[in-house]
């Protein structure tokens, strides 16, 4: 693994989209089981069900989609709620990859990507109802950029809806000292996390601006999306060791169970929050 100053996020995302809609699913974040017995198909549109129910979305409406992924959740909130999406992220596999989506599913005139920088996105003022920031904020280290910067393009009464990981706990630096092997696996599978705290993203919510209207931990509901995972890892083993290697690929399946230690212990887990600009 390379080191910090030489990581690129964006090549590393580019690398991994394609494996990882056979590990994680098309929409590529995890999933919210009210069960724990769903397949990981109806849990990740439980997710994206929640997402949508904070959004309080209403006909005609532009939503900025930060961390746009393959662009299914955008395109889905075009189709289902007659908004418009302009979904941007830094990788041009990903803006490549959610365009032809919208142009398979009859959508180019509803929802559009572009590469733009979630905590620099250079857009107007005060022009969009709604930023959707789904499972990327914590690949951005800046969080109080990303949350000015939606909070800026915001018009009043417009809402900010994130979810995503989150750091629980502190983690003394002893611990961090004993879980090093840990953290390196992670950041070789996931990339370069950073987690933050629910109570963290509400105090840059409100020093934005904003009105923070809910917080909720997820992290009990996602626990089963690791089992999916390592699940899809086997059924997909011959396909993503050509894809992306044996090696690579047993590091993701070592990622998934130090993930769910982490949530088990207490220092990951998974939390949505949702903030309104005032009128």
């Amino acid at each position: 693994m390379s080191d910090a100053a030489d990581y690129d996020p964006v090549a590393h995302y580019d690398r991994v989209l394609d494996p990882w809609r056979y590990l994680l699913g098309d929409e590529l974040h995890y999933g919210l089981f009210a069960t724990g017995n769903e397949p990981l198909t109806v849990a990740t549109n439980a997710l994206t069900q929640r997402m949508i129910e904070s959004a309080d979305l209403s006909a005609g409406q532009r939503v900025l989609d930060v961390g746009c992924g393959t662009g299914a959740p955008a395109c889905q909130l075009a189709r289902d709620h007659e908004v418009s999406v302009l979904g941007i992220a830094t990788s041009r596999v990903s803006v490549a990859t959610a365009t032809a989506r919208a142009a398979r599913e009859g959508l180019s005139d509803k929802v559009h990507f572009e590469v733009r920088d979630g905590a620099d996105n250079q857009l107007p003022e005060e022009v969009f109802d709604r930023a959707w920031v789904l499972e990327s904020s914590h690949l951005m280290r800046k969080k109080d950029r990303l949350i000015d910067e939606c909070a800026r393009v915001l018009r009043p009464d417009g809402q900010l809806v994130l979810c995503d990981i989150i750091r629980r706990r502190a983690i003394p630096f002893r611990e961090v000292k004993e879980r090093r092997a840990d953290f390196l696996v992670l950041r070789s599978a996931f990339g370069d996390a950073h987690m933050d705290s629910l109570e963290n993203y509400s105090l840059h919510a409100s020093r934005a601006g904003l009105s923070v209207k809910r917080v909720d931990d997820l992290t009990e509901a996602t626990y089963p999306t690791f089992t999916r995972w390592r699940d899809n890892a086997a059924a997909n083993r011959a396909h993503l060791t050509e894809a992306m290697g044996a090696e690579d690929l047993a590091s993701f399946v070592e990622a998934c169970d130090i993930l769910e230690r982490f949530w088990r212990d207490g220092i990951l887990g998974y939390g949505l929050l949702t903030a309104a600009k005032p009128q």
